[in-house]
């Protein structure tokens, strides 16, 4: 239920957001876009300087209401075309009426070299002030592109994928790029779970409140584009302090009624990758779907993989105000993970396995109802119903690298997650004072479950195959566990504009969380030898259940259309998961008492290009962490084992400054070179420690997995139909516990050295074919990015050597 403490500030905050709706003066414009006579469908026409925009129906007729009195340039675009500017008068309650005949204005580009006013800017894109469905005004925010990046998609490279993305870490677990390891500004980059990760708006990961990790990646060749949005998005898309990660996925071709694609990719190690899609659009439906296979053996032993994904949706336009889609993804793979090593064992061979009885398995399955209805250019709905069915099983040995496999038994970990969610957005436009403004209202429901036994595995006779079965009929060896989850959130946000070039928005977002944990486990101690002395069955319901505000303001002024000053700041917060309410690993204990996380992030920048030369992107940032949870060192008076305690061990606090630019070579000596040859960097300073610990072996240490400095750069050359790419990425060295501990025998804590790593990628064109070819980790740098305590180590996880690929596609 709503607390009733924060009812009257929430009331406040609504009507604060309500309120601003003056009546003021406003007009329209209205019209058709035609091209060589006819009308031209799906044009999208923004009057510059405001919010206001719309897309041209069927008939090429268009409409634009409340907008402010004044002068304005009235902007058209579509596919294959220049940018069309026409000026408009608006003058209150009447309408300004205007067509736009495409052939006499400006010529459709050649089938020869594709090219837009989009394919002429350099750097990382940015999203619109408001942009499907979301405000973004006055954040942090970076688009991928995924038709820009140049590299080993059929691995789902995020080291080449994220280049130019400032701040991040990445882990680098296996080759085939079946998991997202990503962290930015000094977050823990552990399957992106410190991020909100989503798919075409919707939530993807296992459980977005106590078990927000992503073991399902979406495929870089399905995926258009990339939306990052660092922590103000707390407001918008929920509290973590990383913001938001979206992937939106293809669409089918507005202009073929049927168009295919097929990718086939053979790499290093025996890997090979087929990707193969259709999709088109036939009058009122758009299609797309994808089916990918991928399999190899790794460059370490013991490194199989086998994975099966595949996408489908269908989109329906009802009427002009309304459209809905169904979405459906499936992903299924089994790896074997040749486990963790010892810095020792790292040294003399990184290739090295000393465990073959470790497999993973996970069966994904995620769906969405998607609907959008305009009421009128003023009002816009959009309603996102999606679920969760899916699983994984973690199959192996979890003793640390320095213990010697002796065939024993294995433990089986075995999740299941049954989730679904509803969120519902209005968005409104409105003018005050002559200026248009934009407000967001939301509403969002999720309800999760997640099932999570362990215990010994089925396979004493064999040991090695991969039998993800419990041993015992009731699966009691160690626990068993239902996880139920809650969660109301109402969220507002309000972009006013103060004037043509500055606008400020605040926003906030009440959350209601509910976590229960039903289950048992055994309490268990052992001798020296392994021999069971004591075994205690213990039975435990426990009940979370918090309400909270946030609030957060941002703002952004836009001297003009290449220059763009933003600052921000939102408030944070992270529940607790339900790893750790409860988690039987042995070389990790967590904390009976643990508290949620809380806290806020803030950041200021500047952004902007200079014509077709240069873009640039500079801020500064800070987050911090009240109760921050983390690692210490602890030993076991029973086994005298050393182990890792989470818990809230202090407050922390990451200051950063992150850079990225990118210049256009040819460009900067002859502004008409049909070629390109542009160098980007992108640069991040971060510094974290722990502030207000009573541990003084905490105290002003360096927060966990947060190096230094982090550069990618790398330099592209494009002449039409060809494309090619060199990065080089230093990660400086970074620790893996709160104690800073430099090196252990087990290796599961210790240092994790800076390293280097060298890409480089071509890609051409041919009518309906394309070769694509690559080379990872050109110089072999010998390296690794993590430290695991449980899955896929324990240990040193190497990163791999030196591999190639080459890809040949058909599209049609």
């Amino acid at each position: 239920m709503f607390g009733t403490r924060y009812m009257s500030g929430i009331i406040t905050l609504l009507v604060f957001f309500f309120v601003p709706f003056a009546f003021s003066q406003t007009g329209s414009v209205e019209g058709i876009v035609r091209s060589k006579g006819k009308p031209l469908a799906a044009a999208s026409l923004i009057v510059e300087g405001t919010l206001l925009q719309t897309i041209a129906d069927e008939n090429g007729k268009f409409k634009i209401s409340d907008i402010p009195i004044g002068t304005y340039q009235l902007a058209v675009t579509c596919v294959g075309c220049k940018i069309m500017r026409k000026e408009i008068r608006i003058v209150a309650n009447e309408t300004f009426k205007i067509d736009f005949a495409l052939e006499n204005s400006f010529t459709m580009l050649s089938d020869v070299v594709i090219s837009s006013d989009n394919d002429k800017s350099i750097g990382v894109k940015h999203l619109k002030s408001v942009d499907d469905g979301g405000i973004y005004a006055g954040k942090k925010n970076e688009v991928i592109d995924l038709n820009d990046v140049v590299g080993n998609k059929a691995a789902n490279a995020s080291r080449q994928i994220f280049s130019k993305i400032s701040g991040l870490n990445i882990w680098e677990s296996d080759g085939a790029g079946i998991q997202l390891g990503i962290g930015g500004r000094g977050l823990n980059p552990n399957r992106v779970a410190n991020f909100n990760t989503r798919q075409n708006g919707y939530d993807m990961s296992a459980d977005a409140l106590g078990y927000p990790e992503s073991y399902y990646t979406p495929s870089a060749e399905g995926i258009d584009r990339i939306e990052i949005v660092r922590g103000a998005a707390s407001l918008q898309y929920g509290t973590q302090f990383g913001g938001v990660v979206n992937f939106k996925l293809k669409k089918g071709n507005p202009q073929k009624p049927i168009e295919v694609e097929s990718r086939q990719t053979f790499g290093s190690f025996g890997f090979f990758n087929t990707f193969n899609s259709i999709g088109g659009t036939k009058n009122k439906i758009s299609y797309y779907m994808f089916y990918q296979h991928k399999q190899g053996k790794g460059w370490r032993e013991n490194s199989l993989f086998n994975v099966d994904n595949a996408y489908g949706r269908v989109d329906y336009r009802l009427s002009e105000k309304f459209n809905i889609s169904a979405e459906y993804t499936f992903m299924n793979y089994i790896a074997q993970q040749p486990g963790g090593l010892t810095d020792t064992q790292f040294k003399d061979d990184p290739r090295k396995s000393i465990r073959s009885r470790n497999w993973f398995k996970v069966n994904w399955n995620l769906g969405a109802v998607v609907a959008n209805y305009n009421l009128s250019d003023r009002f816009k709905f959009n309603n996102r119903l999606f679920g969760l069915f899916a699983g994984r099983s973690a199959l192996g040995m979890l003793d640390p690298p320095n213990k010697i496999d002796f065939l024993g038994d294995r433990q089986l970990l075995d999740d299941m997650y049954k989730n679904w969610g509803d969120e519902l957005r209005m968005m409104y436009h409105y003018a005050t004072r002559n200026n248009p403004s934009v407000l967001l209202v939301g509403a969002r429901y999720y309800k999760g479950l997640t099932e999570r036994t362990q215990g010994i595995a089925n396979d004493r006779s064999t040991g090695y195959r991969s039998d993800f079965t419990f041993i015992n009929i009731d699966k009691s060896e160690y626990s068993e566990y239902s996880f139920p989850g809650q969660n109301i959130a109402v969220f507002a946000e309000n972009i006013f504009q103060l004037s043509a070039k500055w606008n400020v928005t605040p926003g906030v977002r009440y959350e209601n969380i509910a976590m229960e944990a039903n289950g048992y486990y055994n309490l268990i101690n052992r001798d020296l030898a392994g021999n069971i002395i004591y075994k205690e069955k213990i039975n435990e319901n426990q009940l979370n259940s918090r309400s909270f505000l946030l609030a957060g303001l941002g703002t952004s002024y836009k001297p003009n259309d290449k220059l763009e000053c933003y600052t921000n700041i939102s408030q944070n917060y992270r529940s607790i998961t339900y790893s750790e309410m409860r988690i039987a690993n042995p070389n990790v204990k967590v904390d009976q008492q643990l508290k949620d996380e809380s806290g806020y992030t803030a950041d200021a920048g500047i952004r902007g290009s200079v014509s077709e030369l240069f873009n640039y992107d500079l801020s500064a940032f800070i987050i911090h962490y009240n109760d921050r949870i983390g690692s210490v060192l602890k030993n076991d008076p029973v086994t005298f084992n050393t182990y890792r305690f989470r818990t809230n061990i202090a407050d922390s606090r990451n200051i950063g400054v992150e850079s990225f630019a990118e210049l256009d070579i040819l460009k900067l000596i002859k502004r008409s070179a049909s070629a390109k040859l542009s160098v980007f960097s992108n640069f991040s300073m971060i510094d974290a420690k722990y502030i207000n610990s009573k541990e003084t072996a905490i105290d002003n240490k360096k927060v966990e997995m947060v190096p230094n400095y982090i550069l990618r750069s790398g330099i592209t050359f494009k002449k039409k139909k060809f494309a090619s790419t060199l990065q080089f990425s230093y990660v400086s060295e970074q620790f893996t516990d709160a104690t800073n501990s430099v090196y252990t025998n087990n290796a599961i804590y210790g240092f994790v050295p800076a390293y280097y790593v060298m890409d480089i990628a071509v890609d051409y064109s041919y009518k309906i074919f394309a070769i694509a070819a690559g080379i990872s980790n050109i110089t072999n740098s010998i390296y690794f990015t993590r430290r695991a305590d449980g899955y896929p180590g324990p240990g040193i996880i190497p990163s791999d050597g030196i591999n190639y690929f080459i890809t040949l596609q058909v599209k049609f």
